[in-house]
């Protein structure tokens, strides 16, 4: 196989080819089955460092151009694959090595599991005198779990929370429904959580 990419930012065993890629990137949206994004994809694959970033968001116009990807009806943003895209990914799958598919694999569902949690719990930062306000809002679905507000002298320590509510914002609401409700085990298990 000849490599005709960029290395820049390649793990050992990486994808090297913009066949390869572009397989990839197919085998990401067949094994996924379900709408998405063009970040996402790209993410996937260059976060694990197996493939450079440029090459792989080039491979994924690519595929576009050559109607081997469509954005899905009533989205702008959303791809899915077409006919010849899931061509491609049912006869040239096998020529991925198994440990690239599957960091690539587990990665995007990482990916697309942050994003559903930070679609479900919104945390809004706003300018205040003196520093920032961090809102974040815990999702039952049509309706507000939890909200709380939290001060932060600067913009730094208002992303920290961000970032960290995101992570795992059920563990806040135990946090808080274990001390409101004084239960001593919910309280526990949430130290034992933060200890991890």
């Amino acid at each position: 196989m000849a490599f005709d990419t960029f290395d820049e930012g390649i793990n050992y065993g990486g994808v090297r080819s913009k066949n390869e890629i572009r397989t990839l990137i197919c085998y990401l949206f067949s094994s996924i089955n379900k709408p998405l994004d063009k970040s996402t994809i790209v993410e996937a694959i260059q976060k694990k460092g197996l493939a450079n970033y440029f090459e792989t968001s080039a491979c994924f116009d690519d595929l576009i151009s050559h109607n081997n990807l469509k954005l899905t009806e009533g989205s702008t943003t959303l791809y899915e694959l077409t006919e010849n895209g899931i061509m491609v990914a049912n006869q040239l799958e096998n020529t991925l090595p198994v440990t690239v598919k599957e960091k690539a694999y587990t990665c995007a569902l990482e990916l697309l599991e942050q994003k559903r949690i930070e679609k479900e719990n919104v945390v809004t930062i706003t300018k205040v005198d003196r520093g920032y306000n961090v809102n974040c809002r815990i999702s039952g679905g049509d309706v507000d779990l939890l909200a709380v507000d939290i001060y932060a002298p600067d913009k730094q320590q208002a992303k920290i929370i961000k970032k960290n509510f995101h992570k795992n914002p059920e563990l806040l609401y135990k946090v808080i429904m274990g001390t409101i409700t004084r239960n001593k085990e919910i309280v526990k298990e949430c130290l034992s959580e933060i200890n991890r």
